[in-house]
């Protein structure tokens, strides 16, 4: 209780109280912490939310993952879909600081867009993020600031994606001289143009963000953004304490729900309980994050070389064998949909369950398969060893015991994390569970992972088909958005059907607000967005 008293009372000082000073203070618990408030190493939920807080980017995807003008106002693409014109505002200033003259924020030009975006991909930097410009154009002409408010890029071949990529966090424009000034410090020290200012950070206790008075956003009415007064991020390390401080109301916003409370607070369904309408809001919405098993495909990698899943029609038997549906209701309470189409997921404007057909639970079927591949009713087929991790061993035990019914005996490995992480990039885990979280609203982020030249990451399955290949490459080329998601949906279907993969289920981001906040949106990428949120 002592921890939880020193971190209100940061808040109180920090920020004020809110019922005597009337100020709107936002407040959330990032329960892993926030290693850095630097964009170049935006690569995790965590450090996203807070990182879009403080900076913008040229473009973003809006409610429905459409990408709509942020720092610029518009852009042209050239016929041959290699370059790209944007047109900047000329009213964005970066936040005060003791770095510019009279510590005063400057005002943002194109010039500090090329700077950004080279620092990304700079090896000093060693940002995560360097893959989303690596062999898409040269890092020292595919830059270029034709004026102050005019930035072009210029990719070495066409690649639709690059307008979801430029709306990454990883694409903040963050200014040279604070940058340069703190070095790798600058973590710690952020300046960028968002609409809330760096104010104070104590690692493992809170981050205060306030209010950008000088930010360039209005509301449709003319009134200036972000109406919140300040933000608070607390760093309380249990999932179920935090639940108990939002119910408390102490804490305004809850991502998700911890496992222990699920039961208690939604019904089968995915519906907040009768007795708790009226006290917290439930907000949800599909996330483009895809929960799977995984399955090595190369024979050349550690256990697959004689493995049974090298036969195809053991793994389509194991996509046959159990039932997605009930998993989700008695597992999960309904939140997700039941992965019985690609492995692309519902949100993307490509997915259609009409076109792309999935796996439903068919026992005769998986049985009969079991039955050509040489092991009738699972005689002769040795134990198959799935590795998961702690929080998703209830889903792998589920499709294990399943399974049984078909004749395949699947033996559930738990180990951490990190540990199962750095095993999957290795190829070291023939059988795996996984996720895989859009980078950008574009099915690509998916389809990527299947491509033969790419290595692990994104292709953990060693996947290796020359026609998959061959249409990923086209849909690469293609400018016809109609055309393009009839590839997507093409490629789909085709790794559906060789099955590297065990889809489990499309992800739904829960989230649980005060029924006191207004303007707290949600979209596919479960970005979290606070300039049009009140607290009444």
């Amino acid at each position: 209780m002592r921890y939880l008293a020193v971190l209100f009372s940061i808040l109180l000082l920090a920020c004020g109280q809110r019922s005597t000073r009337q100020k709107m203070v936002f407040r959330y618990n990032q329960q892993e912490g926030i290693p850095s408030l630097d964009p170049a190493f935006a690569k995790n939920q965590a450090i996203m939310w807070a990182v879009r807080q403080l900076y913008n980017t040229l473009v973003e995807p809006d409610s429905l993952l459409n990408i709509r003008p942020s720092l610029a106002t518009s852009w042209e693409v050239s016929a041959d879909r290699l370059t790209y014109t944007f047109h900047l505002r000329n009213d964005v200033f970066f936040h005060d600081h003791e770095a510019f003259p009279g510590g005063k924020g400057r005002k943002m030009t194109a010039a500090d867009v090329v700077y950004s975006f080279r620092r990304v991909m700079e090896p000093a930097t060693a940002s995560p993020g360097a893959w989303i410009f690596n062999d898409k154009l040269d890092p020292e002409k595919g830059f270029t600031a034709l004026d102050d408010t005019t930035f072009q890029l210029r990719l070495l071949q066409p690649f639709h994606p690059i307008m979801g990529i430029l709306s990454m966090q990883y694409c903040s424009v963050v200014p040279h001289e604070v940058v340069e000034k703190y070095g790798k410090d600058f973590r710690k020290h952020p300046v960028g143009t968002g609409p809330f200012i760096f104010h104070y950070w104590d690692e493992g206790q809170a981050l205060i963000l306030h209010k950008n008075p000088h930010y360039f956003e209005k509301d449709g009415q003319g009134r200036p953004l972000p109406y919140l007064d300040a933000v608070k991020v607390s760093f309380v390390d249990s999932k179920g304490t935090e639940f108990l401080l939002f119910r408390q109301g102490q804490l305004d916003f809850v991502n998700d729900i911890e496992t222990s409370f699920k039961d208690e607070v939604l019904t089968k369904q995915g519906q907040l309980k009768k007795e708790w309408e009226g006290k917290i809001a439930l907000v949800t919405a599909p996330y483009l994050n895809t929960e799977y098993f995984g399955i090595v495909m190369d024979p050349d990698k550690p256990g697959v070389k004689g493995s049974p899943l090298q036969d195809i029609r053991i793994r389509q038997a194991i996509n046959y064998g159990f039932d997605r549906t009930k998993m989700m209701t008695y597992l999960r309470n309904s939140i997700g949909i039941p992965a019985t189409s690609g492995f692309v997921p519902a949100g993307l404007p490509s997915f259609d369950t009409a076109v792309v057909k999935g796996y439903h639970y068919n026992i005769p079927l998986a049985r009969q398969l079991l039955k050509e591949a040489g092991y009738p009713n699972g005689k002769g087929l040795p134990p198959i060893r799935l590795v998961s991790i702690p929080i998703y061993a209830d889903l792998a035990n589920y499709v294990a015991h399943q399974l049984q019914d078909v004749g395949i005996q699947v033996e559930v490995e738990v180990i951490q994390k990190g540990t199962l992480m750095d095993q999957v990039a290795k190829s070291a885990v023939p059988f795996f569970r996984a996720s895989w979280i859009a980078d950008y609203p574009d099915a690509e982020s998916y389809l990527a992972m299947f491509y033969s030249k790419n290595p692990a990451p994104p292709n953990y399955t060693r996947y290796n088909n020359p026609a998959f290949d061959r249409l990923y490459e086209k849909a690469l080329l293609e400018t016809n958005d109609s055309t393009r998601y009839r590839l997507y949906q093409e490629m789909d279907q085709m790794v559906i059907k060789d099955a590297p993969v065990v889809p489990l289920f499309y992800d739904i981001s829960v989230r649980f607000r005060q029924p006191n906040v207004t303007g707290l949106t949600s979209n596919g990428l479960n970005l979290l967005e606070l300039r049009r949120v009140r607290i009444e």
